[in-house]
């Protein structure tokens, strides 16, 4: 229980402004983060209809070659075009907000005389087939530095939420109750001293 006095309610009201100042500034990073999530939505969005769609055609390319060069050599095909992709976690800093992003070393995609096998002898369909799925490999790293981005983000944006309403429907209200208990408390008080005094001279006139 805080004690009714003036330097107290004084206190209390600082406190409250300080609180809502608060809010106010938490209020507009949970707009400028929700900003950063709409304005790296759409390309995010856009990239995952690509890959599913060049997905799609590598799958039929793979399939007409299978159809003609044979289960068995496109079987083999994994163990002579492996090779690893290197990658580099960047640390990156948006708004205060620390994230991991991915950055490709180099090109994925190969020209066909690097992909270890003799490409004269095989049919276009193949060479389509691996350019699209190199193709694919880089979109899905792209596609991983978004959604590790949009995460921390979205991350971001339900912890500010949840600060914003403890602040909103707990911490505020219970100062601005405090605030006028005290306030009735002393203007009581005041009256009560007024009417004293004013019996006082009643009683000295008297």
């Amino acid at each position: 229980m805080i004690h009714p006095t003036r330097t107290n309610l004084l206190l209390l009201k600082e406190k409250a402004r300080s609180v809502t100042g608060s809010i106010g500034i938490l209020t507009a990073r949970r707009l400028a983060l929700i900003r950063e999530i709409l304005a790296i939505s759409t390309p995010f969005l856009q990239s995952r209809a690509e890959v599913k769609k060049a997905y799609t055609k590598a799958l039929t390319e793979m399939a007409l070659t299978s159809g003609i060069e044979g289960d068995d050599f496109v079987g083999s095909l994994p163990m002579e075009t492996a090779r690893d992709v290197g990658v580099e976690v960047v640390e990156r800093n948006v708004m205060g907000l620390r994230y991991r992003e991915i950055w490709i070393q180099g090109e994925v995609r190969r020209p066909p005389d690097e992909r270890g096998y003799d490409c004269r002898f095989t049919t276009p369909h193949l060479e389509e087939a691996i350019g699209l799925f190199e193709d694919i490999v880089t979109q899905m790293l792209e596609i991983a530095a978004f959604e590790v981005r949009m995460k921390r983000l979205g991350e971001e944006v339900v912890r500010v939420t949840r600060r914003i309403r403890v602040l909103e429907e707990r911490v505020l209200p219970s100062l601005r109750s405090k605030i006028r208990d005290i306030a009735h408390y002393i203007g009581e008080r005041e009256r009560e001293s007024f009417y004293r005094l004013k019996r006082f001279k009643e009683m000295r006139k008297a």
